[in-house]
């Protein structure tokens, strides 16, 4: 659990860094100090402004059709919500009907048995016979003009028993119609507003992508991938629930009110506009609640939104995380931001609080009042008991139907303040809108590409000028090649050529003209790009390539003509053998951002990709830096036949790759230095000498290459110049390095006779059902601390319950005391005032009872929420490595789950937990009071409750069971959308927006017309609850008339036992409109216990195992098989052998896919090998504590992972120590060449790096993440490609760096880049997960085996 006196801030530098909202991230005085013009580009860029959305924006979407069905459903929500009124009409009848029969019989006989009164007195004289028989002939011909006359009911006229009982029969069967009346009208009503919320909430989600992949990259550096997630999952959830079937609620509701106070009206004017004061005090505190209510949800999802950005950053690089083991600190990171959700959220939860609490003592309130004023109206004449009881009961009802809005006001304050959110970004206009119909396209396209005075500054880091006066010209059909340090540019060149920034200054042409001129999607149609950290989609290696045919002239062409284009582009990129090596071939999956496939597949796949619809402009930005040697040799050579005839700009750190372009352009902090060709600049022995120098392979090597490797050739003239090509190929990338999919256990044992079973159950774990008590008790263990808040917040609920039984008690004595307007008036005002000040008794305990317990629960609600996602971020890093290879879980499906189960939780908490334990309180309550006063009519009504129940419980379980499928489909959209906004740059680069948003649209419809049958269902049983609240009031009617035609009880019995049972089904009616929310949480509760209860394999949280004392780094591998737990048939190591002594240097190569990284995570202990052993200094590392072990390595991979905040938290978050410090910190800078860089920044160390690092370069970045891992002081240091991201300069610099650091303790490298591994101790030669050569780099020359040719293909040529 988080330290509760850790604090956060919403200046807090994640929340800065990450936050797109006004309440996180104001741009105020970023732009202050440039010139107004540039300020007001970059301005553009970034800034969001935030929308002040009311409910009724929520329906911006609506359609015809849908405004059709949104009509209807509120006529029958507004039809539905007026049969009370109703029954209060026909209740006023009754009760008059009852008040004459039985004044007709002596006193005694009725109340209680004993002598109240003696048996001449009777209720009403002869002055008031004249009085209520006028009147009441009114009332009834009004009415009922069939049925009733002057002298019906009339007090000079004998009502017989049998005549009595027609009319309560007759009474009844119109309580009858209205009950099912309201059950077709609820029906109606509620599945109308779920369905249409549905369809809604998707058109608006569609819509948010849509705008999102509008927007300018900018825009992303400041809004976070996490953020998008929340938004499109989280906040779309809250708008649905704020648009569907609570909405109905709240218009029958309000209809009921409206009606009720029409219906006083009618009856009397006077009584109800007294009441209606009350009803005006309800709606003032609703009104400046609801906008305090909105402003702090709106800064509560503000908060979170930062923490799922980070908590995003953080499952995407969990791999990262668990090397480092940082995963407690970052917990601790992701709860700050917590802490400001739980704040607001609180804040929203007082103000509901006291919301609620003027409502229930403006009910009792208006009680009070009535009884205070009856019986001065009855006494003049204006009024009948009838009346009074029907003016009372409309009012009340009305103000009961506000109080039944309550609980869900929480949901359309939520609604529209994620909308807020969500319509802020719908309705920015992007700066460089990807979308814009407008602009000219060229009829013939040469691609001469000019940038002229270009001056660049990203808008994410203002006071950074990246380019000033930059000039450089690219004729049409060339080959340039950009080099240069790290941060001097070059990718900046491809991000305005392909529209992603505008520079402040300048401007660039294609063929002479404006770039910014021409349709944006038009230009980003003729230009491919292959970026430095390749992005696929999830989905097929066919889908991944065909989609470089989006926006070519072969986007329509035939299947069979696709398919063709896309086996041709595959073949070229040297990516053909690998993919029909695959299990599914073309159609196999890729994985979540292509994770299924090594680093060289993925970038092989992207190539294939990008030149597949043969662009006229060809954009390579590190195209081949990923690619082992000797792919890269055939991927360049693919590459260079590619170039051919196209403009091409090509940057590139191995040298090698670009000595025969057209131009190389050598550029430093923004400024070209020297330009020319490869042998011009080698001439000029400047700039580019250097770099190259620092990549010449030494001379041995070259005089090898140049000598020795030429007889060599001619030696074996006779064998096909590809033999090399066809060796490697067919051995070597037939292999996936990482081969992960499902699979099915069963079929065919004998397939799988060679895998261990403890290994198969990995791949199928069993889903365990928990009963809903269980899942009860695990979230009352979570909330434990909170228990005695949660006490006194039911000690408060019980109150409020059984203000319900009390109301008809007061009822029935006050009713009862009416009684006695003209035989006793005293009496009667003395027992009417003593009932009215009990009732405002009741109003004001209500007030400060239900205020607390809605405070109270909601502040447990807050706690909880926080507190269970925190503690899932911290059950989710927990896990090993191989939950995260599942399909089902995706960065975006966790992300996902963090936002919604939590908030799932929080919807039966608070206010909804509150009502619920009210109603549970009075249901039992009401039907006690009942039993003990008129146990008969009590037990008759109570008997019928659970009917209303059962009802409430299949509802609650068919959502719960819809719920799951609702989440899975929930879970596979928001995990697409999250994928396409963490690739924006390669999804607007392939012009892929429409085909994104065609196939996310695809993906709703589904989930919407799935999730029609079960809102059909619940729909139904909702409206049959509703109906039984009408027949249990016409079987009391009924069965009450019985008892009392036979006298067997009185008027005051049969009042209190109706109340309190009317009022007992109404609480019982009420805790089932809460069954979607109740199948939501305990879905939710579910998956949080199943994460909860799941123990991994390799166990970051287990203290069992040793701590490895006194290291020295001895690393053997013995015998060790592995395969992917995802796909347990294919062997990526196969018995491997292999030493690592103390203090050595010892380097793994090999083609893409032989296991290199694989035996990485082998040593990281990511996985656990099938067979074999690994051991550290001759044990066992499988008998090591996980933490101890990783404690004394450092992992720096191939593709650098920073998290949002400053380069200090960044560097910092490497060493075990958490107070590290400075002088440390700056130490490690130094020896990895990125002090200096970070301390020409304005911010130095305090400078933010962006959500994912993006306002770094990727050589900055790979710096950053090397200083990271060289703080922790490691005796094993591990090397995954760290410096491929590294211009020459630095990459030597970094080199001779780490071969400092490498002193004294064991460093295992992989690398693609020869020259890095040149010095090693061993060279291990990997192929298909086996060590086929091993020695130094001298001796595996001498070999003339796999390492001489894989050094061949990296020769640079013969320097003069």
């Amino acid at each position: 659990m988080a330290d509760p006196e850790k604090k956060a801030t919403d200046t807090s530098p994640l929340l800065v860094s990450g936050g797109a909202a006004p309440d996180t991230a104001v741009h105020t005085d970023e732009f202050s100090s440039l010139p107004p013009s540039e300020a007001e580009i970059l301005r553009e860029q970034v800034k969001l402004t935030e929308r002040n959305v009311n409910f009724l924006e929520l329906f911006r979407y609506t359609g015809q059709f849908d405004k059709l069905l949104l009509i209807l459903g509120t006529i029958s929500a507004i039809a539905e919500g007026c049969m009370r009124p109703l029954m209060t009409i026909v209740f006023g009848q009754i009760t008059d009907l009852f008040a004459t029969y039985t004044r007709q019989v002596p006193y005694d006989d009725f109340y209680y048995g004993h002598g109240t009164l003696n048996s001449t007195e009777y209720y009403y004289n002869t002055t008031y016979e004249s009085s209520y028989n006028s009147t009441e002939s009114f009332y009834y011909n009004q009415t009922e003009p069939a049925y009733f006359n002057s002298t019906m009911y009339g007090f000079g006229e004998f009502i017989s028993p049998d005549f009595f009982q027609r009319e309560v029969n007759r009474l009844t069967v119109y309580l009858v119609i209205i009950g099912i009346a309201d059950v077709l009208l609820s029906y109606f009503a509620t599945f109308l507003f779920i369905d249409r919320g549905e369809v809604i909430s998707a058109r608006i989600r569609e819509k948010y992508l849509e705008a999102t992949l509008r927007q300018n990259v900018g825009y992303f550096d400041k809004v976070g991938t996490g953020e998008i997630t929340s938004r499109i999952s989280a906040d779309a959830i809250l708008i649905q629930e704020g648009i569907s079937e609570k909405v109905g609620y709240c218009i029958a509701n309000f209809a009921t009110l409206i009606a009720g106070f029409i219906v006083g009206m009618v009856r009397s004017y006077k009584l109800a506009l007294i009441l209606s004061s009350m009803l005006a005090l309800m709606v003032v505190s609703f009104s400046i609640g609801s906008q305090n209510m909105k402003r702090s949800i709106r800064r509560s999802l503000s908060g979170y939104s930062v923490g799922g950005t980070l908590a995003e950053e953080v499952l995407a690089s969990v791999r990262n995380v668990q090397a480092f083991g940082i995963q407690e600190r970052l917990a601790l990171r992701y709860d700050s931001h917590l802490i400001v959700t739980e704040v607001y959220g609180l804040r929203a939860g007082i103000c509901l609080g006291i919301m609620s609490g003027i409502m229930w003592f403006g009910i009792f309130g208006a009680d009070a009042i009535a009884f205070f004023t009856a019986p001065m109206y009855i006494q003049q004449g204006e009024l009948t008991v009838g009346r009074v009881v029907t003016v009372l009961l409309t009012i009340t009802h009305g103000a009961f139907a506000m109080s039944h809005i309550a609980p869900h006001f929480k949901a359309f304050t939520s609604a529209s303040a994620a909308g807020s959110k969500v319509y802020s970004t719908i309705d920015r206009p992007s700066a460089i809108d990807s979308k814009d119909a407008t602009g000219s396209t060229l009829s013939e396209l040469k691609g001469e590409i000019e940038l002229q005075d270009i001056k660049f500054i990203y808008p994410s880091r203002p006071n950074v000028v990246v380019m000033e006066d930059f000039n450089l010209k690219i004729p049409a059909g060339k080959t340039v090649a950009l080099v240069g340090a790290s941060g001097s540019g070059k990718s900046t060149i491809v991000g305005i050529i392909e529209r992603f920034y505008k520079p402040v200054r300048g401007s660039i042409t294609l063929d002479g003209n404006d770039i910014t001129g021409l349709n944006i999607r038009w230009l980003r149609s003729k230009i491919s790009l292959v970026s430095q950290e390749p992005t696929l989609f999830s989905t097929t290696v066919y889908e991944n390539v065909e989609q470089g045919l989006i926006g070519s002239e072969y986007e329509h062409a035939s299947a069979e003509e696709k398919r063709q284009l896309v086996i041709e582009a595959c073949k070229q990129a040297n990516a053909y053998s690998f993919i029909t090596a695959l299990p599914e071939g073309f159609e196999t999956p890729v994985g979540e951002r292509g994770f299924l496939l090594s680093g060289g597949q993925k970038q092989r796949v992207a190539i294939a990709r990008a030149i597949v619809s043969n662009p006229k402009i060809l954009l390579l930005d590190e195209a081949t830096s990923a690619l082992d040697t000797k792919s890269e040799g055939i991927v360049q050579e693919a590459l260079d036949r590619a170039a051919k005839n196209r403009t091409t700009i090509v940057i590139a750190h191995r040298l090698s790759t670009i000595k025969d372009a057209d131009l190389i352009v050598v550029m430093k902090r923004g400024v070209i230095v020297e330009s020319g060709t490869h042998n011009e600049l080698l001439e000029k022995k400047s700039e580019y000498y250097e770099l190259v120098q620092s990549q010449k392979i030494e001379k041995e090597k070259k005089a090898l290459i140049s000598g020795e490797i030429t007889s060599s050739s001619s030696a074996s003239e006779t064998d096909s110049s590809s033999t090399l090509e066809e060796k490697f190929v067919d051995s070597d990338d037939e292999k996936l390095e990482k081969v992960k999919t499902r699979v099915t256990v069963k079929g065919d044992s004998a397939a799988f006779s060679d895998i261990d079973s403890a290994e198969l159950a990995t791949v199928v774990e069993e889903e365990k059902e928990y009963s809903t008590s269980d899942l009860i008790k695990f979230i009352g263990g979570i909330s434990a601390p909170e228990n005695k808040y949660i006490l006194m917040g039911v000690a408060c609920s019980f109150i409020q319950g059984m203000s319900y039984p009390a109301l008809g008690e007061f009822y029935g004595h006050a009713v009862q005391g009416l009684q006695f307007a003209f035989t006793d008036p005293d009496r009667m005002y003395s027992q009417t005032y003593t009932y009215a000040g009990l009732f405002i008794f009741l109003a004001f305990l209500l007030l400060a009872t239900t205020t607390s317990a809605v405070s109270l629960y909601s502040y447990v609600a807050q706690r909880l929420v926080r507190r269970i996602r925190y503690q899932m971020f911290r059950y989710l890093l927990r896990q090993d490595i191989e939950f995260y290879d599942r399909d089902e879980n995706t960065t975006g499906v966790l992300t996902m789950s963090l936002a919604r189960d939590a908030q799932s939780i929080d919807g039966l908490s608070g206010a909804t937990f509150g009502q619920i334990m009210n109603s549970l309180v009075n249901v039992v309550s009401s039907a006690v009071l009942a039993i003990i006063i008129a146990y008969k009519l009590g037990l008759v009504c109570v008997a019928c409750v659970p009917l209303m129940v059962l009802s409430g419980f299949f509802r609650f379980w068919v959502l719960s069971k819809f719920e799951e499928t609702v989440k899975k489909s929930h879970e596979a959209s928001a995990s697409y959308a999250c994928e396409a906004a963490a690739a924006i740059k390669t999804v607007v680069s392939l012009t892929r927006e429409d085909d994104v948003l065609e196939h996310y649209h695809d993906t709703l419809r589904s989930q919407t017309l799935n999730s029609r049958a079960a809102s059909r269902k619940s729909a139904i049983l909702y409206g049959i609850a509703q109906g039984m609240q009408y027949f249990i009031t016409a079987l009391a009617f009924w069965y009450g008339g019985n008892l009392l035609r036979v006298r067997e009880y009185g008027l005051l019995e049969f009042y209190i036992a109706y109340m309190s049972v009317i009022f007992g089904a109404q609480g019982a009616g009420i805790v089932f409109s809460f069954a979607s929310d109740m199948g939501k949480a305990r879905l939710a509760a579910s998956n949080i216990k199943k994460l909860f209860m799941r123990e991994p394999v390799v166990d970051s949280w287990s203290t069992a195992g040793a701590d490895p004392q006194d290291v020295q780094g001895n690393l053997e591998f013995k015998d060790v098989v592995f395969r992917y737990p995802t796909r347990p048939t294919v062997s990526v190591l196969n018995k491997l052998n292999l030493t690592v002594k103390s203090g050595q240097y010892v380097a793994l190569v090999g083609a893409s896919g032989c296991g290199k990284s694989t035996t990485i995570g082998m040593i990281e202990s990511f996985y656990r090998p099938n067979s074999g052993q690994i051991l550290l200094d001759g044990v066992d590392i499988s008998t090591f504590n996980v933490n101890a072990y990783r404690s004394h390595m450092a992992l720096v991979s191939q593709e650098p992972t920073l998290y949002a905040g400053t380069i200090r938290d960044n560097v910092k978050l490497g060493s075990p120590e958490e107070d590290i410090s400075d002088e440390a910190m700056i130490e490690a800078c130094k020896q990895s060449n990125i002090h200096d860089f970070i301390m020409s920044l304005p911010d130095g160390y305090e400078t933010l790096v962006g959500s994912k690092g993006t306002l770094l370069s990727g050589g900055q970045k790979q710096r950053v993440a090397i200083a990271r891992a060289l703080i922790r002081q490691p005796k094993i240091l591990l090397l995954d490609e760290a410096t491929s991201a590294l211009d020459s300069e630095s990459e030597k610099i970094v080199q001779a760096a780490l071969d400092v650091a490498a002193k004294g303790r064991t460093t295992i490298a992989i690398a693609h880049r020869l020259s890095t591994i040149q010095g090693a101790d061993v060279i291990y030669v990997f192929d298909q997960g086996v060590v086929v050569e091993a020695g130094t780099h001298q001796e595996l020359l001498a070999k003339r085996g796999k390492y001489y040719e894989l050094v061949q293909m990296q020769a640079l040529e013969e320097m003069q």
